[in-house]
């Protein structure tokens, strides 16, 4: 995948997410579904959730690639969007696979990841992850996403008194 784009900060996070879900006419009635890893995850995917709220579509997240487990993002006034909601049939025109899932340890091999794909059919696939993991787990050899994110947390800065 060509690299089109260098952004800064958050907003580098969201905006390029917001106008590719706009670009492939991701709408009211629509689903976009996300995978990844609770806890680690589910913040970001919410934060995901917050960039697309005015499309109006359905958002579900799946911890891990348990669908059975799937539950509907909502928007909780005052507090943003939530994995708060009941459980979700899954019909998605776009699949978000988080980088949480490429990580070490968790139980998700890239080839369970391109069978979800298939599985889903003719759907968008989105990546999202942070200091190149789906490169360094070896699964952009595997399949490609149709746009992926590749944010940097560096340096971090600790102050303690």
């Amino acid at each position: 995948m060509a690299q089109k784009e260098v952004y800064k900060s958050v907003p580098g996070i969201l905006r390029p997410f917001k106008e590719y879900c706009q670009s492939i006419g991701l709408s009211e009635g629509d689903q976009i579904a996300y995978y990844g890893c609770a806890g680690t995850c589910t913040p970001f995917v919410e934060l995901l959730a917050v960039a697309i709220r005015g499309l109006k579509a359905e958002q579900v997240f799946t911890p891990l690639l348990d669908e059975t487990k799937a539950k509907k993002i909502v928007n909780v006034p005052d507090i943003g969007m939530q994995v708060s909601g009941g459980p979700a049939a899954l019909h998605p025109k776009a699949l978000v696979i988080m980088g949480g899932l490429a990580m070490p340890d968790v139980p998700v091999k890239k080839e369970q990841v391109q069978a979800l794909i298939k599985k889903h059919g003719n759907v968008k696939v989105i990546g999202v992850c942070f200091m190149s993991m789906f490169e360094k787990a070896g699964w952009l050899d595997t399949f490609s996403f149709d746009l992926m994110i590749d944010a940097t947390i560096d340096p971090v800065t600790v102050t303690k008194k």
